[in-house]
């Protein structure tokens, strides 16, 4: 059985945004602009997504 995964690409630049959204930006894996990343989808990744949704976007659930 697979686990399930959820892609997210950043579309939103982290400058002049509080230190805490940049800081989950980098904790998902996302630095520049376009950069894409699957990520196992758990409680903590949505939250995280959430927090961030105005910089991320998801391209992709499995």
């Amino acid at each position: 059985m697979s686990k399930k995964t959820v892609t997210v690409e950043q579309t939103g630049s982290p400058l002049r945004r509080p230190d805490v959204q940049r800081k989950t930006l980098i904790g998902l894996g996302l630095n520049k602009m376009h950069r894409r990343r699957t990520l196992e989808d758990t409680p903590a990744v949505r939250g995280m997504i959430a927090k961030v949704a105005h910089l991320v976007r998801v391209v992709d659930e499995n």
